[in-house]
């Protein structure tokens, strides 16, 4: 499978949904990442929008694949899929992570829009409701979209696709730190917060386990939302 996440937007959480919702669910799955300036400090190798070609000879060879569009290079993402034609049909989904903010979900309209002008199936659109606090309902949040979803019908509306806010994330630094490798770690911390002598070592312990319970409940609803969400 292969799924470009792609949005106009910037601050949405491309790369969230990229490295911690979709490539560690799918089997065997290359993260790429085309962006000009890496910003998240991420060692995923750029490719520039202009080097579409050589991204689908890439693609030729690989069975599966998350492709994360960074914002600067979306318009010349798309653009060279018209010119390229038919090339849109070597993605399997197309995935739209946005966020509540009123500029975010008109670039989200502008970007299904120009999906659709190319031939996009609603089908292959998905959409990803990111940074949602839990007391908040999507219908109301994202009202604009879900209306937008009744008039036109150019994406497949999946309600239950909702990441929630969570310190989680921020607390994932590098590109190294992934979530399953912190359900892997089998490191008891609570026996390292009584055998630690400094108090720093304890706290150190501490927030490794705070990482850690908060990484099991993230990872089941991420579970529950890449279910929903291409099913």
């Amino acid at each position: 499978m292969k799924i470009a996440v792609i949005n106009f937007s910037g601050n949405v959480g491309k790369s969230t949904v990229a490295r911690h919702l979709l490539a560690p669910r799918l089997r065997n799955a290359q993260l790429i990442s085309i962006e000009s300036i890496n910003s998240d400090g991420s060692q995923d190798e750029a490719i520039r929008g202009k080097q579409f070609g050589q991204l689908q000879e890439a693609l030729a060879l690989i069975d599966s694949a998350v492709i994360d569009i960074g914002a600067s290079n979306v318009e010349d993402f798309i653009n060279l899929m018209t010119q390229y034609n038919g090339s849109h049909e070597d993605f399997d989904f197309f995935v739209v992570p946005t966020v509540s903010k009123n500029k975010q979900q008109r670039d989200t309209i502008s970007t299904i829009e120009a999906l659709a002008e190319i031939g996009i199936p609603p089908r292959k659109i998905r959409l990803v409701f990111n940074m949602v606090e839990m007391d908040e309902a999507p219908e109301q949040l994202f009202s604009g979209l879900f209306d937008y979803h009744a008039s036109a019908k150019r994406f497949t509306l999946k309600p239950d696709a909702v990441i929630h806010v969570n310190d989680l994330y921020g607390k994932l630094k590098g590109a190294q730190d992934s979530i399953s490798s912190v359900l892997a770690d089998s490191t008891d911390f609570k026996e390292k917060i009584k055998l630690a002598k400094e108090d720093h070592e304890k706290l150190h312990f501490a927030q490794m386990l705070s990482v850690k319970r908060l990484a099991v409940g993230v990872s089941a609803e991420l579970d529950a939302v890449f279910k929903t969400l291409l099913k």
